[in-house]
């Protein structure tokens, strides 16, 4: 080593992390013997903090912002330092790492493959992709260094990102399962459902010596299969609504159905002399003495009404048959 390189190397230095990236969560201060000169100053940047690892262990950690002189300040960091200048090069090797403290905001995420549970209502699996965001700081800088960058001397919020995203998708999944959210209640239901997550998200990301600040859901999307199954649920969940509405349950009206479509299938409704031009069996269900669906004489002409009604609107009578007989009914108030 020259004479010049060694006054070089031991000219007071200023130590900072200069132009950040602001995808970088821990930045190893670059130098190429790895010691610090007499009468450095540490520079410390709002929103920044400082390892400093010497012999492969954290000596100490700077996150108040400032300016600290390496020679005079009275700090554990600096005291440290004060031992190990040996001549031009210390048999000691040290090392500076910055860290982000700021925020990390707008994170994106999204579920590369489906969420999948079974609905707490209609009792169906269901696959449900979805997408957001979150914002989060590192909490615990040493458990940070040690278990998770290990000896990188550059970590990134892409790197942190492919450890975090694996885990939103399990805690989604929990969350609907026990608040039992059923299909129609998801998108109504996304703030909850995210503060939730973001509970039980928390208790995993300590572990990894981080905090999240904040966690969206902004969008739901179910597959084809799952939309397809639940639009089937709903249209019997109708029926047995208007079935209920009209006095019927969902059976007797599945049975009306069955007939009515039987009787078309051999021929159709109409002149075939019974009577109100549906089949003998249809027939019977619909005025057989005091059961009959439409001569119990126990109902009210309303309720009467509404069942002849239902039964026009499914076509398992004619307009002419429904006309008929709701003069029959009138006329006998």
């Amino acid at each position: 080593m020259s004479f010049f390189n060694i006054f070089k190397n031991q000219l007071a230095k200023v130590i900072q992390w200069e132009n950040q990236n602001p995808n970088w969560l821990w930045h190893q201060y670059p130098s190429s013997l790895n010691e610090i000169k007499n009468s450095s100053k540490l520079i410390v940047a709002p929103g920044q903090g400082c390892v400093l690892v010497y012999e492969g262990k954290i000596a100490d950690v700077i996150e108040q912002e400032g300016i600290y002189n390496l020679q005079t300040d009275n700090h554990p960091f600096i005291t440290t330092l004060q031992n190990l200048w040996q001549n031009f090069e210390s048999e000691h090797k040290l090392f500076l790492y910055f860290f982000r403290k700021a925020e990390i905001l707008n994170q994106s995420w999204g579920t590369a493959t489906p969420i999948k549970y079974v609905d707490a209502v209609y009792n169906i699996p269901v696959e449900m992709g979805a997408n957001g965001n979150f914002s989060y700081h590192i909490n615990n800088i040493q458990f940070f260094y040690v278990n998770i960058v290990g000896s990188k001397s550059i970590f990134t919020t892409e790197d942190m990102q492919n450890i975090l995203l694996g885990r939103i998708p399990q805690s989604i999944a929990q969350i609907i399962a026990e608040k039992k959210y059923s299909y129609q209640e998801i998108d109504a239901q996304l703030p909850q459902i995210a503060d939730a997550v973001k509970n039980v998200l928390n208790l995993e990301y300590d572990l990894l010596g981080l905090q999240l600040s904040d966690f969206r859901i902004t969008g739901t999307l179910f597959d084809s299969a799952t939309k397809t199954r639940i639009a089937k649920v709903a249209d019997i969940n109708i029926d047995i609504l208007s079935a209920k509405n009209a006095g019927l349950d969902y059976v007797e009206l599945e049975k009306l159905r069955a007939l009515r479509d039987a009787a078309r299938n051999e021929g159709g409704l109409a002149g075939a002399g019974l009577q109100m031009g549906v089949g003998m069996e249809l027939g019977k269900i619909l005025n057989s003495g005091k059961e009959g669906i439409l001569s119990n004489e126990d109902e009210d002409v309303m309720q009467k009404l509404k069942k002849l009604k239902l039964l026009l609107d499914e076509n398992i009578i004619s307009p002419e048959d429904f006309e008929s007989k709701k003069k029959e009914i009138l006329s006998k108030i």
